[in-house]
């Protein structure tokens, strides 16, 4: 039997299996209300820990849920969360501008236009857990709520949007700060993951975090690349129809923990990473995964764990190519549930490689 190496000796790249794992999403519930050429054509549970919790629960990986909401809050969700009765559920508007030419872009304006309370370390159970994924899109997690995350979990992974974004006081409008004036800079030497997208990570030194914290940054149509010390692997994407990009890189993040959590290196679990999201950019709102699929990725996934107890690190870069090839067909046991955006009173079908730009809520 293969014995796991002590905690001192492994990397974000050694397989470990461990039973029973844990883990704990910490982020608010969402409204998200999407306007597409000035009417709303959709409202939705949001938030990245709505997205990561369907991810994990849909893959059977049991995970706890800290996250506040207010009396406002009307949808049927797993985790149930923290009601603060004096406060609003935080809202979203995302503002889509398809152009003219019916063809659509996925950029988008995004504002918070109500925010809930913030989660604090009170908040947080003094339990133990081996994963924590520090998931705000609101500006509701603290400096000291990531500090007690820490403190509490054996592997932390950051969605950066949690620590660099900023709200405009007039409109809501979402911008984004250097991540050494986040005030969380302090702490990232703590932390296992960081997750950025591709225009996140224009607002990080990944040079110098590199050496502090595996950093994965996902770039749609290019897949995403891991940075890890002085190693950079490059993870291909999955082909999607895009509809609604929101929720994407949520969803990237949750299938990456899946991965980490049943063992994976984290190039073959950032894979599954892809494949989750490409799945939510053809959906609006929360995808409903189809049971085939799942089951079709979990066999892949068991078989691929096996293959890499057996195979050398010289034939690890083909494995993890067959493991792509063997997924992709996996992935498209799944098809859209969701209406679709109309792009001029048309379906939106524009054929992606990959899942755009992997947006967060």
């Amino acid at each position: 039997m293969t014995q796991n190496p002590p905690p001192s000796q492994q990397t974000p790249h050694s397989p470990r299996r461990i039973p029973n794992r844990r883990v704990l999403i910490v982020g608010n519930y969402c409204h998200d209300v999407l306007i597409q050429n000035g009417a709303v054509v959709a409202e939705t549970l949001g938030g990245a820990a709505s997205f990561i919790s369907n991810v994990l629960d849909s893959s059977s990986v049991a995970c706890d849920l800290v996250s506040k909401v207010g009396r406002d809050f009307r949808y049927e969700v797993t985790h149930s969360p923290i009601v603060a009765p004096e406060m609003e559920t935080t809202v979203f508007e995302a503002y889509f501008d398809l152009g003219t030419d019916g063809i659509g872009h996925s950029d988008r304006v995004l504002k918070r236009v109500a925010a809930c309370d913030p989660i604090l370390p009170s908040d947080i159970p003094d339990s133990r857990f081996d994963f924590g994924l520090a998931v705000g899109v609101g500006g509701e997690i603290l400096p000291e709520t990531l500090e007690k995350m820490v403190e509490i979990c054996d592997v932390v992974a950051v969605d950066i949007q949690a620590l660099i974004r900023v709200f405009d006081p007039v409109d809501g409008s979402v911008k984004l700060v250097s991540l050494k004036e986040s005030g969380f800079h302090h702490i990232l030497h703590r932390v296992g993951f960081l997750k950025a997208s591709s225009d996140e990570a224009l607002f990080v030194d990944v040079e110098q975090m590199k050496q502090l914290c595996c950093v994965v940054v996902t770039n749609g149509e290019k897949g995403c690349r891991i940075y890890d010390k002085d190693d950079e692997t490059v993870i291909p994407p999955f082909l999607a129809k895009q509809v609604d990009p929101t929720g994407a890189g949520d969803s990237f993040l949750g299938g990456l923990v899946v991965g980490l959590v049943e063992g994976l290196t984290v190039p073959d679990a950032a894979l599954l990473g892809n494949l989750f999201g490409s799945i939510t950019v053809e959906h609006i709102g929360q995808p409903k995964f189809d049971l085939t699929m799942l089951q079709r990725v979990k066999e892949e996934v068991q078989r691929r764990k096996k293959q890499s107890n057996l195979s050398s690190s010289h034939n690890n870069n083909n494995d993890h190519d067959e493991f792509h090839a063997r997924l992709s067909p996996a992935r498209f046991q799944d098809s859209p549930l969701q209406p679709k955006l109309l792009v001029n009173g048309l379906s939106c079908d524009r054929v992606l490689i990959g899942a755009c730009e992997y947006e967060d809520s």
